[in-house]
């Protein structure tokens, strides 16, 4: 007769053979947000507004542009990619911000995130697997919406301030455009993974980029400058300027990398809040 040691080590390998892989984990998490129409919707909404903002930012700046400020004039003129992206990011970065906190906290507002939980008692992957796919979308959107807004404000300021993608530092800022967005979007699911409730996560992830963000640039002295350079949104915003401006403390890499610890951060104490708290 077998042992009752015996059947519990069997019952305990047939049971984790039946738990889903880390593909199988990200197949489950792009059926759920490709199935909410809304998330969809608001992505493609996204892409087409920011892609007319630009058209329409960059109009207006060439129609005033003798009304302008020699100052803004040559700033113009040294960045023209950043000017581009900054015309339109800021719709895109609080649609990112807000998608970023749905795509976690409407599943424990709802109660469907127990379920995935029970499929996967180890649980971290579920919150891996949600990020990956989450990350991934994110980036193909703002890659495809960084390069679309660069192509269409580009001509557009030909006249004034021509720039081109081969030009020093115009790829870079474009592609880097993207991976701004994704880890912005990731930044924002963390916070929704451990807030984990959706209006609470979005007031604290907006304040951070429109409120907390612009009151440290007041900040006095040099520490001010310090804690203003390295907030996360400031930070990783680097990465669109085609070049660097007197006065950064941080470089584009150095911007994004200090994004990506933010968010690395973040999600390692969600990770941990996880698996030590009841879904």
């Amino acid at each position: 007769m077998t042992s009752t040691p015996a059947l519990a080590h069997a019952s305990a390998s047939v049971a984790e053979d039946r738990r889903p892989g880390f593909t199988s984990l990200m197949l489950s998490e792009w059926t759920k947000i490709r199935s909410v129409r809304s998330t969809v919707w608001s992505l493609a909404i996204l892409v087409v507004l920011t892609l007319v903002f630009t058209a329409l930012f960059m109009q207006m700046g060439i129609a005033n542009w003798d009304k302008a400020d020699p100052s803004q004039q040559a700033e113009m003129r040294m960045d023209p990619t950043g000017t581009i992206l900054g015309s339109g990011i800021l719709l895109s970065q609080l649609a990112v911000c807000v998608l970023g906190v749905m795509a976690i906290a409407s599943e424990y507002s709802t109660g469907m995130i127990r379920a995935s939980l029970l499929a996967v008692p180890g649980r971290v992957p579920v919150l891996a697997a949600k990020g990956a796919v989450f990350g991934l979308l994110v980036l193909a959107v703002g890659e495809l919406t960084a390069f679309g807004s660069f192509f269409i404000g580009a001509p557009i300021l030909d006249g004034k301030a021509p720039v081109a993608i081969g030009d020093p530092g115009a790829l870079r800022a474009v592609v880097g455009c993207g991976l701004y967005l994704a880890l912005l979007g990731l930044f924002a699911l963390a916070v929704g993974a451990i807030i984990r409730h959706t209006a609470a996560s979005i007031t604290v992830v907006i304040g951070f980029v429109l409120v907390i963000t612009p009151m440290a640039g007041l900040l006095p002295g040099s520490v001010g400058e310090r804690i203003h350079a390295y907030l996360p949104t400031e930070a990783g915003f680097m990465m669109t300027q085609q070049h660097s401006r007197a006065g950064d403390l941080l470089g584009p890499w150095e911007g994004l990398g200090v994004l990506a610890l933010w968010t690395a951060v973040l999600l390692a104490v969600a990770a941990v809040q996880l698996r030590r708290r009841d879904a």
